[in-house]
């Protein structure tokens, strides 16, 4: 079945479906394949890893250390995964031939932040992805933008399916979910940061503001650009 198909089909299936429902039936899906999630264990991570280790602690779990995180994200990574008992974290780099070639200084984030990101992370994780039929995401709707329609199945760029299972998911539903299963917070949400990446490219957010304001701020520039096309990196106004 082409995967698009696939995709539509089981986002049917699953339009009635909890976040926990997606989540199992994607792990066990056969015309899938083996599924991965890739987390950044930022300021919302923690909810869809603490359904994984519910399901399944053996799920692989990709974090992409840019080498360039705040220090707290990652602590953060190595005590939520204890805490959670995950058993496959998979802690991916970028290729040091590559950076000594286009970024030896560590400064390329000051003049190319998409060359930096796909260097940091877009290449890491698509060779992190390799062999996998799927990964899971934390996207949703309600950040805007091109994410307003999101799936919960899509075909992504390459030859692997995407689930988002808290597509319908609000930030409501997000703090409760926090606050039933008492999951320890990332540091950083305490002290004004609302949506976490790369420490030279992450700022706090004022009261009222958008939570992703502080990612790129006074760039054009709202995304990674985690998404791939003929082995490119492509650039999105709003997806992750």
């Amino acid at each position: 079945m082409p995967l698009k198909e696939l995709a539509e089909r089981r986002t049917l299936l699953h339009r009635k479906s909890d976040a926990q429902t997606v989540l199992k039936h994607a792990l066990d899906d056969v015309q899938i394949g083996e599924v991965a999630l890739v987390s950044s264990f930022g300021a919302e991570s923690v909810v869809l890893l603490h359904m994984v280790a519910e399901i399944d602690p053996a799920t692989p779990v990709i974090f992409l250390d840019t080498e360039m995180l705040f220090p707290e994200t990652l602590t953060y990574q190595r005590e939520l995964a204890s805490t959670l008992g995950l058993t496959d974290i998979r802690v991916v780099t970028p290729d040091r031939a590559k950076v000594m070639e286009r970024d030896v200084d560590g400064i390329l984030h000051t003049f190319d932040t998409d060359a930096c990101c796909t260097l940091r992370k877009t290449e890491p994780l698509e060779r992190a992805l390799q062999g996998f039929g799927g990964w899971i995401t934390g996207r949703k709707r309600v950040q805007g933008g091109q994410r307003a329609q999101l799936p919960l199945y899509e075909k992504d760029e390459t030859t692997r399916i995407k689930i988002n299972p808290l597509a319908a998911w609000t930030p409501k539903m997000i703090a409760d979910y926090m606050d039933q299963h008492d999951l320890p917070r990332h540091p950083l949400v305490a002290r004004g940061f609302a949506s976490i990446g790369c420490a030279p490219c992450t700022t706090k957010v004022a009261e009222g503001e958008d939570p992703r304001a502080g990612r790129w701020r006074g760039q054009e520039k709202t995304e990674c650009g985690i998404h791939f096309e003929g082995g490119k990196a492509i650039r999105q106004e709003s997806a992750a």
